[in-house]
This record gives structure tokens, C-alpha cells and sequence, in this order.
């Protein structure tokens, strides 16, 4: 189906919008949900991009990294 007979019916116009917006809530809603849970879980802890612990004086350390800023 060509995009310009598409738009020739409000209809079809609607129909073809619809799809998109159903493609698009489904794509989204197939992610895993228990993925957010540990990853809120993990910046809770307080750890870094490998996973590890971060101890307070890095935390120290990037506090006042960006404070020279």
C-alpha cells in the first residue's frame, strides 16, 4: 500500500495512524520489567559502571572533582 493512497481517506488515515501508535506501545512494552528493578536497586547501593562498590572517598574524591568545575 502506497503512502499517498493512504491519505486519500480520513478513514484509512486513521486506521494507518492507529497501527503505528499499536506498534509503538508494543515495542515498548516488550522490555523486561524486573531489568528497572535491579538497576534502581544497584544506584541505591551506590555502585559504579563495573558493578563494584563505590566507597566514600571516591565518593569524596567526584564530589569535589565536580565542584572545581
Amino acid at each position: 500500500m502506497r503512502y499517498s493512497s493512504i491519505f486519500k481517506s480520513r478513514w484509512w488515515a486513521l486506521v494507518w495512524a492507529g497501527g503505528i501508535l499499536w506498534t509503538a506501545y508494543d515495542v515498548a512494552s516488550a522490555q523486561p520489567q524486573t531489568a528497572t528493578v535491579d538497576n534502581n536497586a544497584a544506584a541505591a547501593e551506590g555502585t559504579d559502571a563495573t558493578g563494584a562498590a563505590i566507597t566514600p572517598e571516591q565518593a569524596q574524591d567526584l564530589n569535589e572533582a565536580l565542584n572545581a568545575f
